[in-house]
């Protein structure tokens, strides 16, 4: 029997199937709602991100840093723009044969460098180096390829156009841009600028097609220094020729304006080159301002100046040093090669570098006084902020001293004091009794301002009437003395030489010493205050004491940087040329050639010329011969050259600066007035 249908069964079946469909959609809806709410609220950060990654890159841009000059103005150091070679390894295909292209157009890919940039490109980066700061012809050669993968931007590299001249001085920096030593180091927040950012714009494909600047970079402030160029070379040359000479292990030099505090000159041997700073790491330290050492009988100018300032002794009071030979308790002190010179005033103490002499003033101090003077002359003290890695010396405090210490101090043994700080020490007595701090930068240029350092006086050692005491008896020193070999003729040296034996296995060794000297020209106006110090110089090849190995290379930089200066004479100077008379218009029919000069008589040292006569020349003629003989110049006025220094003849070193005076008029020569 066939069953029967409701006439309005139907329309329930189609209600519930109906809401089934319904509850299917909501559900359906309610599932991609959620998943978007996922991917939009809680994934929001990071699908932003992969978005950003996918269509653009931010490039950190390295702001150029400022400048760092010399005194004059001339380039140390600065930042040229060089390609940096990037790659999406994504787009690259296979990592063994991307980077087989990649250093095949390098060309000096060393099998390490090429191992590590196969494991960048595996790394599952966007972007990965391929060289930074490439040589223009590397980048060139890359570009060639044309690779869709590779991309190139700019960033600056540190450059030091005169290689290693003032190396320790000025550091080097590392490949981000961030100064690793000297003055990159210290003065690295203001001399970096800061950094800025650039949008690279990036197709469906990963390819760049469009860059943006979005931040500039700023350039960082520029550097002023105290140093002078052309005394810089000239130190480091004879400090080099000085080291090799003596076949010593190293040395230094310094030359500060003693007046100032101003540091004209600052060598260290053995150097480097600051533009490949990994091949120079062994010869990286500042010797001068971070090696310390027993000064020696240098250190005796410091007793002296105690003995002088405190009333304990005048120049002329007299030492009895007897046989040569002093005893205290089991300390038993010899003169140096057992001289014996009976009685001494304290000038000659000082004259003869008597350590029985130097014992028994430091004995008559006492260590109360001595001590005093030790720390006000800065040992044992950091003197300038611009040389954070300064050594501050060794220096125990005079409460404990014993006898036997106080004998060594008197004559420059138990305290370890660095070049710098002896340099300063000279200088005090140099100036009258001032110290004053030392510092090599000049002034801080950063955009339209120019911030000077002051000169700071820390404060008074002794008086002027001490500190000339203390001249005359230095001038002694290198005229009658141990530091003959320093004299230059015309001109007033002050000085004091060292010879000092070395530690070595807590004994002071008989072969190795530290020969130095220290002085200051001209004594009477000092204008330079130079110290030298070589370490272990070879005996077998001119001797060890610092007369005979310090003071010949004192000489060779005081008498090049007189002349470089352009300092007169101050022993029986020259009178001066007084020309009289009215000015006339001057004419010159046709131009003027150089006159020749003869050679004076002697020879000329290795590499030196001698100057032309360039009076009666225009400036732009002047300034073509000295240009062809590598000369610098300087000029005041305009017209021809009437005056000149240094004079037609000077031998000079190439590198060097003459002064030309120009002119439209010249004086008229006086008629003699005899028949």
């Amino acid at each position: 029997m066939a069953q029967r249908v409701e006439p309005n069964q139907w329309r329930g079946t189609i209600g519930r199937r109906t809401r089934f469909v319904v509850a299917g959609v909501l559900l359906w809806a309610a599932a991609v709602e959620a998943r978007l709410v996922y991917w939009q609220v809680v994934k929001h950060d990071e699908m932003v991100s992969e978005a950003a990654d996918q269509q653009s890159r931010k490039v950190k841009l390295l702001a150029p840093r400022g400048e760092i000059l010399d005194r004059h103005g001339a380039l140390l150091a600065y930042s040229v723009d060089l390609d940096t070679i990037g790659a999406d390894p994504r787009m690259a295909g296979d990592p063994q044969q991307a980077v087989a292209t990649l250093c095949s157009a390098l060309g000096d890919c060393t099998r390490d460098e090429a191992r590590a940039l196969v494991q960048r490109f595996r790394s599952g980066r966007g972007y990965v180096y391929v060289r930074r700061k490439a040589t223009p012809d590397e980048a060139k050669r890359v570009r060639d390829l044309k690779l869709p993968w590779v991309v190139f931007h700019k960033e600056p590299r540190r450059y030091y156009p005169n290689s290693s001249l003032a190396a320790h001085v000025l550091g080097y920096v590392g490949l981000d841009n961030n100064g690793l030593a000297g003055l990159e180091h210290t003065y690295d927040a203001r001399i970096r600028g800061r950094d800025g950012t650039m949008l690279v714009q990036k197709d469906n494909k990963g390819r760049p097609f469009s860059s943006t600047v979005g931040e500039p970079p700023v350039p960082g402030a520029t550097l002023e220094l105290t140093i002078d160029r052309h005394l810089q070379y000239v130190t480091e040359r004879e400090l080099r020729a000085g080291v090799a000479e003596h076949r010593a292990r190293g040395g230094s030099a310094v030359i500060m304006d003693p007046a100032t505090g101003e540091i004209l000159a600052i060598a260290n041997e053995p150097t480097f080159n600051p533009n490949l700073p990994l091949q120079g790491l062994d010869r990286g330290r500042n010797r001068a301002v971070q090696d310390i050492y027993e000064p020696g009988s240098t250190f005796k100018m410091v007793t002296a100046s105690a003995a002088l300032e405190t009333g304990a002794m005048s120049a002329g009071d007299l030492v009895n040093t007897g046989d040569g030979v002093i005893k205290l308790g089991s300390r038993r002190v010899t003169e140096y090669e057992g001289h014996r010179y009976g009685t001494l005033s304290l000038t000659d103490v000082m004259v003869k570098s008597s350590n029985v002499g130097a014992i028994m003033i430091g004995l008559k101090l006492g260590a109360e006084r001595l001590g005093r003077f030790v720390d006000a002359f800065g040992f044992g003290k950091r003197l300038s902020p611009d040389f954070p890695g300064e050594n501050a010396g060794m220096v125990w405090p005079s409460k404990g001293w014993s006898d036997s210490t106080l004998m060594s101090v008197s004559m420059g043994y138990e305290i370890g004091v660095t070049p710098l700080q002896m340099a300063v020490a000279a200088s005090t007595i140099a100036n009258g009794g001032e110290r004053v701090k030392p510092r090599v930068v000049r002034a801080v240029v950063e955009g339209n301002r120019r911030t000077p350092v002051r000169r700071e006086t820390i404060g008074r050692v002794m008086s002027p009437r001490t500190a000339a005491s203390l001249v005359e008896i230095m001038e002694a020193v290198v005229e009658r003395g141990t530091a003959k070999a320093a004299r230059i003729e015309g001109y007033s040296i002050a000085g004091k030489t060292g010879t000092a034996a070395k530690l070595v296995n807590r004994y002071y060794s008989k072969t190795d010493y530290n020969a130095s000297f220290v002085g200051f020209l001209p004594s009477r106006a000092p204008a330079l205050t130079i110290i030298v110090v070589i370490d272990t110089p070879d005996r077998s090849v001119g001797g060890y004491a610092g007369g005979v190995v310090a003071a010949p290379i004192f000489h060779r930089i005081a008498e090049a940087a007189l002349r470089y200066l352009g300092l007169p004479p101050t022993v029986n100077p020259l009178p001066p040329l007084v020309v009289t008379g009215t000015p006339q218009p001057l004419k010159v029919a046709g131009p003027v050639s150089p006159l020749v000069i003869a050679p004076v008589a002697g020879p000329l040292a290795e590499g030196q010329l001698r100057l032309p006569e360039l009076r009666g020349l225009s400036g732009r003629e002047a300034m073509r011969v000295l240009a062809r003989l590598g000369i610098g110049v300087r000029i005041s006025g305009d017209g021809l050259v009437v005056d000149q220094f240094p004079l037609p003849g000077t031998p000079v070193d190439p590198g060097a600066w003459c002064r030309l005076s120009l002119s439209r008029s010249i004086p008229q020569p006086v008629p003699d007035p005899r028949p």
